[in-house]
């Protein structure tokens, strides 16, 4: 399935972590993304060996590509652009507009991601309904998970530096976030 496999990446978005696999032949100039295992770009031979190729990426789409450049002579490096950003960039990004929590609840794994600028709340690759309000320490965002209930609370964190500080509680025990 991975011939010619020369790079892969995972790119954490609210839906969850996707894997992407990038093949290139170099001697056809062949070239195979693969996300989460699935082909979604083929293009068998190419003259040019340099380039990009542009895909998306979850369940909102998000835009990615694969930069191809020649380093010297046959060699080459690959690196993937992520919603017009560099890899690193959109990941440091994220750390700061999302909020990820790992846990299990009655034996099973969910993976929770707030979307600090929307406050839309992912669990596992689904977007929860959710209610939001006002408290006297600052907001609260309700939901469930199977019959347990969930709340994020945003506060102040006391300092201009530290912002706005998100908890997530789960039948009223706080779960520690998770760093991604």
């Amino acid at each position: 399935m991975f011939n010619d496999l020369v790079a892969v990446w995972d790119v954490s978005l609210s839906d969850g972590v996707h894997r992407i696999n990038f093949a290139h032949g170099t001697t056809s100039g062949k070239r195979v993304v693969y996300v989460n295992g699935k082909e979604v770009i083929r293009k068998d031979w190419m003259f040019k060996l340099v380039g990009r190729e542009t895909f998306t990426v979850g369940a909102l789409e998000t835009r990615a590509t694969v930069h191809i450049d020649a380093v010297n002579g046959f060699n080459y490096e690959y690196t993937l652009e992520i919603d017009g950003k560099s890899l690193e960039k959109f990941l440091s990004n994220r750390s700061k507009t999302s909020k990820t929590w790992l846990l299990k609840v009655d034996g099973v794994d969910y993976r929770i991601v707030l979307e600090k600028d929307t406050m839309d709340v992912w669990c596992n690759g689904q977007q929860m309904e959710t209610t939001g309000e006002f408290v006297d320490d600052g907001t609260e965002t309700h939901f469930l998970l199977e019959d347990h209930e969930c709340c994020i609370k945003a506060v102040s964190g006391g300092k201009k530096k530290t912002g706005i500080v998100h908890y997530l509680l789960v039948d009223g025990e706080a779960i520690p976030a998770t760093i991604q």
